[in-house]
C-alpha cells in the first residue's frame, strides 16, 4: 500500500505506507461513569423487554413489544444521541431523545407496579446523563 501515486518523474523513495486515519481511535480509560453509563442503558433496554413481556398477553401482542419496545428504543438511541449517529443533532435534541428514553423506562416500572424501581432509574439515568453531558461539551 503506498501514499499516492507516484509519477515516472518522481524517482525518490517511497515513504512507508501509514494507516488510514479512520481506524485510528484515541484510546480513553474507561471510567466508573462510563461504566455506570453502560449499565443504565442495559437496563432502560431490559425494563422495557420484561414490560413487554409481563403488560401484554404472551402469544401474539407480548412477543411483539417484548422485543419491539427495546428494539425502537435503541435504533432511536442509535439515530439521534449515538456519539456515532449518522444524523446529526444538536445538544436540545440529545437531551430531549434523552429524556424520552429513560421516562419510558421508568414509566414501564411504574405500570408494573413498582414505582420505586423506577423513580431509582430515573434519577441514576438522569445523574449518569448529566455527567456525560458534561463530558462531551467540555
Amino acid at each position: 500500500m503506498t501514499n499516492a501515486p507516484q509519477s515516472p518523474v518522481d524517482w525518490g523513495e517511497v515513504p512507508p505506507p501509514t494507516e488510514p486515519a479512520a481506524s485510528r481511535r484515541p484510546s480513553r480509560p474507561v471510567s466508573a461513569w462510563t461504566v455506570l453509563r453502560v449499565v443504565v442503558c442495559a437496563f432502560g433496554l431490559l425494563s422495557l423487554a420484561y414490560w413487554g413481556y409481563l403488560a401484554w398477553p404472551f402469544p401474539f401482542p407480548g412477543v411483539l413489544f417484548m422485543v419491539g419496545a427495546p428494539l425502537f428504543a435503541a435504533v432511536v438511541w442509535f439515530l439521534f444521541r449515538s456519539p456515532r449517529s449518522p444524523i446529526d443533532t444538536d445538544v436540545v435534541g440529545k437531551v430531549i431523545v434523552e429524556v424520552a428514553l429513560v421516562i419510558a423506562g421508568g414509566a414501564a416500572w411504574v405500570s408494573l407496579g413498582h414505582p420505586v424501581v423506577g423513580l431509582v432509574f430515573i434519577v441514576v439515568a438522569a445523574l449518569s446523563g448529566v455527567v456525560a453531558f458534561r463530558r462531551e461539551t467540555a
